[in-house]
């Protein structure tokens, strides 16, 4: 790979954060050198804060780390694209993503109906829909799952118009399912990308 034009912004490069598998555009950056291989060489996506006027870790604070995958530079030499791994959402407004996309906000919504999942399990609350699934147990939450299945099936054939609302239950059981089970979507979807590749 070519090296950076460093010079020509004053040692400043702007980085574009672009999610690996889903290649939605997260935020903006700036990167130094010294940046640009702390990310490298400790996985964890670093600028150089221009208001700070220091290197800072995304999710130093909040814990949203960007995990370092890869990088190209532009054809001039004076723009970089790092591809990461996203843990947690990356906008300081809870967003997936710093720009107001359709996408982010679509994909954002499963992490944020684990989170609730998470937080009904750890709960005391004995009126809750998803407390009374967790004490049923494994067999009552698959038997649910498939009872979704199901009806999703029979909207599509009879195009009742109830394929969406069935296709929202099956995938909030299925995502109880994986939860009680210590597993999560972003098992799935990264199954889904390993037999993409």
């Amino acid at each position: 790979m070519d090296t950076p034009d460093w010079k020509k912004m004053n040692n400043l490069i702007p980085a574009i954060i672009q999610d690996k598998s889903t290649r939605e555009v997260l935020m903006l950056g700036y990167m130094t050198t010294e940046a640009l291989d702390v990310t490298i060489s400790s996985k964890k996506v670093t600028f150089y804060s221009r208001s700070k006027d220091r290197l800072w870790t995304k999710g130093e604070v909040s814990g949203n780390t960007l995990i370092y995958k890869d990088h190209y530079l532009d054809c001039d030499n004076d723009a970089l694209i790092i591809m990461v791994e996203a843990l947690g959402p990356t906008c300081h407004e809870g967003e997936i993503s710093c720009f107001k996309t359709e996408l982010g906000n679509s994909l954002f919504v499963l992490n944020q109906l684990e989170d609730i999942i998470l937080n009904r399990f750890n709960s005391n609350k004995t009126d809750s829909y998803i407390k009374s699934l967790q004490t049923k147990g494994i067999k009552e939450i698959a038997k649910k799952v498939t009872e979704e299945a199901g009806e999703t099936s029979i909207a599509a054939v009879t195009n009742d118009g109830r394929v969406i609302s069935e296709s929202a239950d099956l995938i909030f059981h299925l995502i109880v399912l994986l939860k009680f089970m210590d597993l999560s979507i972003n098992d799935v979807t990264n199954e889904l990308k390993a037999r993409m590749d």
